[in-house]
C-alpha cells in the first residue's frame, strides 16, 4: 500500500511540473513579441524624405499631431518664406519675425557659404527656444547660379555648358553636399524651362532639347537621395516667353507648349514646382485673364494639381517682381489659386495679417491654408525636421 501511494504522489507531481513548463514558455514568448512591436513602430515612425508622397498613414498621422498643436498664427506662417542675405533681409530683421512666429521658412538669397551656415544655427536657436516648427531653408542652387548666390561654394559647370548625364550628376551630387553642410534642405532647382528666353534660357538643361528631361531628372533624383527637395521650375513655362518676369508681368499666347517637360517628372516623385510670373491667353481652357499663371486657379490648382496629379509643394517665384508686386492682395490670390508657399513678399508682416485676417473669417480660405500647411509640416517630418513622438 505505501509502494502504491508513493508512486502515485510522484505520477501527480511530475505532471503538475510538466503542465507548468508550456505555461512559462507561452509567457516568454508573448514578451518576445512586445518587443517586435515596440522594435518595428520605431522602424515605422524613422520618415525619410522618399515617404513624402507615399500611402502613409503613420506619416499622415504625425502631420495631424503637429499641425493641431499649432495655433492660427503658427499655420498661416507656414505658408510665407522671405529671403535672407545681400538681396534679401538683413539678419536682425529676420530675427524680428521669427520672434513675431510668423514666417515658416527662409531663403537664403546671395552670401557666403560660412555666413549662411552660421545664420541658419542662430534662426534654428531660437526657433527652439520659443516654440517654432523648423524652417525650410531655400536656395537658388541652379548649377548657373549657385557660385554666385552662394560665395564659397564648389565650383560647378553652369547648365548650358554641361556635356554628358555624368556630368549633371557629379554637379547635383556636389551642390547638394554644400547645401548639407549649410543646413540648406529645399533646392529651387533645376530649370526646365527650353532655352531662349535671355533671363533662363541659359540656366537649364534646355539649350540641349532631346536631353532636358532626362538630365533635369538626374538633377531631382541625385539631388533628393540627399536629402534635400528639389524644383522643377518655371511653370507652365518660361523659355519660350521673350520677357522678364523680374521687370513685368510676360504672356504665353495659345498653347502652352512647355507644360510637356513636366509629367515625367511629376511620375518619378519631383517634390517641388515653382510657378512663374506669367499669363496664359487665347487659350480656352487655360487662361488666367490677364493675371499671372501664380495667381490662377485654373493653373495651379487644375492643371498642376488635378490635370497632371503633383502632389507636392507648389511655391511662387519671388513675390516682389514686377509680374505679380502690383497686384492687389497678390499672396491671398496666391494662396486661393493653391499654392503652398508665398516666396519673398513685399512685406512679410502685412502678407502674414492678411492671410490670417482671412483664414479667421473665410471658410474655404482656411481650408486652403490648412492644406498648404499640412503639406509643409509633412516635408518638414519626411526631411527629418520634425522627430516624431
Amino acid at each position: 500500500m505505501i509502494k502504491i501511494f508513493l508512486s502515485s504522489f510522484l505520477i501527480i507531481t511530475i505532471g503538475h511540473g510538466c503542465a507548468q513548463t508550456p505555461q512559462k514558455t507561452e509567457i516568454k514568448e508573448q514578451k518576445i513579441e512586445v518587443k517586435a512591436d515596440i522594435k518595428q513602430k520605431e522602424i515605422i515612425l524613422n520618415f525619410e524624405l522618399k515617404d513624402y508622397l507615399s500611402e502613409n498613414q503613420d506619416l499622415t498621422n504625425e502631420v495631424l499631431r503637429i499641425f493641431n498643436s499649432l495655433d492660427d498664427t503658427a499655420i498661416v506662417a507656414q505658408l510665407i518664406m522671405p529671403a535672407a542675405g545681400r538681396l534679401g533681409l538683413p539678419k536682425d530683421s529676420v530675427i524680428k519675425l521669427i520672434n513675431k512666429r510668423i514666417i515658416g521658412g527662409i531663403l537664403m538669397l546671395n552670401g557666403t557659404k560660412e555666413e549662411f551656415t552660421s545664420w541658419i544655427k542662430s534662426f534654428e536657436k531660437l526657433n527652439k527656444e520659443i516654440g517654432n516648427l523648423p524652417f525650410l531653408y531655400s536656395a537658388d542652387a541652379e548649377p548657373s547660379l549657385v557660385n554666385k548666390k552662394i560665395i564659397g561654394s564648389a565650383p560647378v559647370k553652369k547648365a548650358a555648358e554641361t556635356s554628358s548625364i555624368e556630368e549633371v550628376i557629379a554637379t547635383s551630387l556636389s551642390i547638394s553636399k554644400d547645401l548639407n553642410e549649410i543646413g540648406i534642405n529645399y533646392n529651387f532647382a533645376p530649370v526646365v524651362d527650353v532655352a531662349g528666353n535671355a533671363t533662363v534660357g541659359y540656366r537649364g538643361f534646355g539649350s540641349k532639347p532631346e536631353q532636358l528631361k532626362s538630365w533635369s531628372l538626374a538633377f531631382i533624383e541625385n539631388t533628393q537621395k540627399q536629402n534635400i527637395v528639389a524644383t522643377a521650375k518655371h511653370f507652365p513655362g518660361h523659355g519660350l516667353v521673350s520677357g522678364d518676369t523680374h521687370k513685368e508681368l510676360q504672356t504665353i499666347n495659345g498653347e502652352m507648349l512647355e507644360v510637356k517637360n513636366y509629367p515625367a517628372l511629376i511620375e518619378n516623385g519631383v517634390l517641388s514646382i515653382m510657378i512663374a510670373h506669367i499669363a496664359v491667353r487665347n487659350n480656352a481652357k487655360y487662361d488666367t485673364q490677364g493675371l499671372p499663371s501664380t495667381l490662377s486657379e485654373k493653373i495651379v490648382t487644375k492643371l498642376l494639381r488635378d490635370s497632371l496629379g503633383f502632389k507636392g509643394l507648389i511655391v511662387t517665384d519671388a513675390m516682389n517682381m514686377g509680374g505679380v508686386k502690383n497686384v492687389p492682395l497678390s499672396s491671398s490670390k496666391a494662396v486661393r489659386a493653391g499654392c503652398d508657399i508665398i516666396l519673398m513678399p513685399a512685406d512679410v508682416t502685412k502678407t502674414h495679417a492678411e492671410l490670417l485676417n482671412l483664414y479667421r473669417k473665410d471658410p474655404l480660405f482656411k481650408q486652403r491654408v490648412d492644406e498648404s500647411a499640412k503639406r509643409i509640416i509633412r516635408m518638414k517630418i519626411a526631411l527629418g525636421l520634425i522627430k516624431p513622438n
